[in-house]
């Protein structure tokens, strides 16, 4: 047999194969291979299993041609392969070299997972138990399951959840609980120990725009296979975290947030929700023809090359900053609001902010490429440089608009000359009242929920956590850690932390 291309030769032995004898090996690289089969150990073997004089090889492949319909994106199937070895020494071998290897990958071995089963479709059980649980256990990982049963319950139990009992926390859900869990890590008094441990999501949601966004980047179909298998590797990347400020009140996103017409369809839409995923264009046909605009203004720190955008502002003349004030005195109380993270530290008033005036058709956020499965709302955003992607509409035709609605699915909409798409590194929303009607305000949506309602707006009764008034956003480059697909060098850069 040919040298592999994957290393020296680990082991080399004959076996017995569906009643043939033939040459296995396991190269250093990590490829196991006999007869015309190949498996890349890393990507495909899960695990194995010995059965008298047999080794059960555990493993996923691509399904065949032409069985999955996501273009030339290859779904993942289960399967397993049996070597007979031709002695007991050559079976305590190979168990030992296998398992040693599998080993060295730094897998996780115990993980902790939420289970929605009150979002999307409601199918978030069916979908642990057809795909995700199989996989786990073909793996060899311990698992504890808690299904969620209330709004914030994820965020209840991430609070107080003994993570030294896990390698990480998997969310069956759409990206919602995903949020929960994050701001859960963050308010517990050992946040900085707590936020280490990586996330995987497998999408069970409407939305699914983080899972979406991690799989995309590496060319692979949204399902739950590929998502729980990215999960099951133990590849690791880093996340921006977004820390929303008002007065002493945080809220912590990892996704997006919205003003105007975005948030206005994603929220307002929830009155069709009967319809399925299809009262997103239905109501967006509504917005558009009956469109809104709102006064206001924003004021931002432009990423380098974005510096054109907005007049420049000495922004101690526009803007107070409550909650920025000097760090309290060691003889001063400490209250409930000083445990956990407090944001990133930052000298506000040092930066270099811009300032654009209303009125505006849209202000979108984005933290990654992904709004949701069919919605690249941010094509050019990366997962941790310390950026969000500002996607801006002023003013546009109805007909462009409904135009470039219809780019959401490939971010083509970004090229619009209605659009204006830059990166910041902070950022000040201070919304104001519809021009068409001062007595009604918008709604502020992040991660898919509603942060604050304005007066007159969509189920404006209900309470929220932030009042429709002034927010303060800035981004701590890299703070989470999420399962990833495959290995990027560039998001294991160690970054300093103060």
């Amino acid at each position: 047999m040919d040298q592999p291309e994957m290393g020296e030769f680990i082991l080399s032995e004959q076996v017995r194969v569906n009643g043939r004898i033939t040459a296995a090996t396991l190269s250093s690289g990590g490829e196991l291979g006999w007869g015309d089969r190949r498996l890349d150990v890393k990507k495909q073997v899960l695990g194995f299993s010995v059965e008298g004089s047999e080794i059960k090889i555990r493993a996923v492949v691509e399904a065949a041609a032409g069985s999955w319909c996501s273009g030339d994106k290859t779904k993942l199937i289960r399967k397993c392969f049996t070597l007979e070895l031709l002695s007991i020494d050559s079976l305590r071998l190979w168990s030992q070299k296998l398992q040693e290897y599998l080993d060295a990958l730094g897998r996780p071995k115990r993980l902790f997972v939420f289970v929605n089963p009150y979002g999307g479709k409601k199918s978030a059980s069916t979908i642990f138990v057809s795909d995700v649980k199989p996989l786990l256990d073909d793996a060899n990982v311990e698992y504890t399951v808690q299904e969620t049963k209330y709004q914030l319950h994820a965020k209840e139990v991430a609070r107080s959840l003994d993570l030294a009992k896990y390698d990480g926390i998997v969310c069956v859900s759409g990206d919602g609980i995903l949020v929960e869990v994050l701001n859960g890590l963050l308010i517990r008094e050992d946040w900085e120990n707590a936020i280490k441990i990586p996330l995987g999501v497998v999408p069970a949601g409407t939305g699914n725009g983080m899972v979406k966004s991690l799989l995309d980047s590496c060319g692979e179909p949204c399902a739950a296979s590929n998502a729980t298998m990215s999960i099951i590797r133990g590849h690791k990347r880093s996340l921006d975290v977004a820390t929303i400020s008002q007065g002493d009140t945080k809220f912590f996103s990892m996704l997006m947030l919205a003003w105007g017409l975005v948030a206005d369809i994603d929220i307002e839409s929830e009155k069709y929700r009967w319809m399925g995923s299809a009262r997103l264009d239905f109501y967006g046909l509504q917005r558009i023809f009956g469109l809104r605009k709102y006064n206001g203004s924003i004021i931002f720190v432009p990423a380098s090359g974005f510096e054109s955008y907005g007049e420049p502002i000495d922004v101690e003349k526009e803007v107070i900053f409550e909650g920025e004030s000097k760090p309290k005195s060691d003889d001063e109380p400490v209250t409930t609001q000083d445990y956990g993270y407090q944001g990133p530290k930052v000298d506000m008033k040092s930066l270099n902010w811009h300032k654009i005036n209303g009125p505006f058709v849209s202000i979108w956020l984005h933290n990654v490429p992904w709004g949701g499965e069919d919605t690249m709302a941010a094509p050019d955003a990366q997962f941790s440089d310390g950026c969000l992607d500002l996607i801006m509409i002023k003013d546009c035709p109805k007909l462009s608009l409904l135009m470039l609605m219809n780019g959401l699915n490939d971010g083509s909409h970004v090229k619009s000359p209605h659009v204006s798409y830059l990166k910041v590194k902070a950022f000040i929303l201070q919304p104001g009242p519809r021009v068409d009607d001062q007595a009604k305000a918008g709604i502020i949506d992040v991660d898919g929920e509603v942060l604050a309602r304005g007066k007159g707006s969509y189920k404006s009764e209900e309470k929220t956590l932030m009042s429709y008034d002034k927010l303060l956003i800035k981004v701590d480059q890299g703070l989470a850690t999420l399962f990833a697909s495959s290995l990027d060098l560039a998001d294991l850069i160690p970054i300093p932390r103060d």
